[in-house]
């Protein structure tokens, strides 16, 4: 029996970085296989944002009817939008072997935790406020006025740190990323992950 992989929960204020330390990882040449869920969500696409790639775009009254259906892992009302987590997929990858990273917010992440306790919260803080509103203004993705209300929620989503198994401070772009994938790296090298997948070779060594 293959290795069952690992539900990733990554939460952070908007403009932490969490999406470009997730896609880093993602980069690095590993044995592991990795994969980001695509998140469904009722938003319009941004410039360069491809259905199924980055989200599964569809409007209220689809995703409300998926909500009735118990489609959704997690689901949440951020601002005017909703956004739903698959079950099905989420579990489809997992037997298969593969880890998943859900970028979601705390309160998703609860939802998730009931039904998935064994999932793995990372949290990414920013090294200070001030710098979280340059990265957002920075990134040309928001008006004045989102940014505002990103800044004013910002502090209440921080609060609930504590709810997660590891922290990481984006300060430094390149050990945030190497402090995430050595948390992988610790879990895909735990004994009884290892067992199953060495298990031939585990028993030559004791015979």
């Amino acid at each position: 029996m293959s290795q069952v992989g690992t539900l990733y929960i990554i939460s952070a204020p908007s403009g932490a970085g969490k999406g470009s330390l997730i896609n880093a990882l993602l980069a690095e040449k590993r044995d592991w296989t990795l994969q980001f869920s695509v998140s469904h969500t009722t938003r319009a696409p941004r410039d360069g944002e491809i259905d199924g790639e980055h989200y599964h775009f569809t409007n209220i009254d689809d995703f409300k009817q998926m909500i009735d259906n118990n489609t959704f892992i997690e689901w949440a009302k951020v601002f005017t939008n909703y956004y739903g987590t698959s079950l099905l997929n989420i579990d489809e990858a997992l037997q298969n072997g593969i880890d998943i990273f859900l970028d979601i917010d705390w309160q998703g992440a609860r939802q998730v935790r009931k039904m998935k306790p064994d999932a793995v919260g990372i949290f990414i803080l920013p090294p200070s406020l001030a710098e979280l509103e340059k990265r957002l203004t920075n990134r040309g993705q928001d008006n004045a006025d989102v940014i505002t209300k990103r800044m004013q929620q910002a502090q209440a989503e921080m609060s609930h740190y504590d709810e997660y198994d590891y922290l990481i401070i984006n300060n430094d772009f390149e050990k945030a990323c190497y402090e995430l994938s050595s948390i992988v790296s610790a879990k895909r090298n735990l004994t009884k992950n290892k067992i199953e997948q060495h298990k031939k070779t585990i028993e030559r060594l004791l015979n």
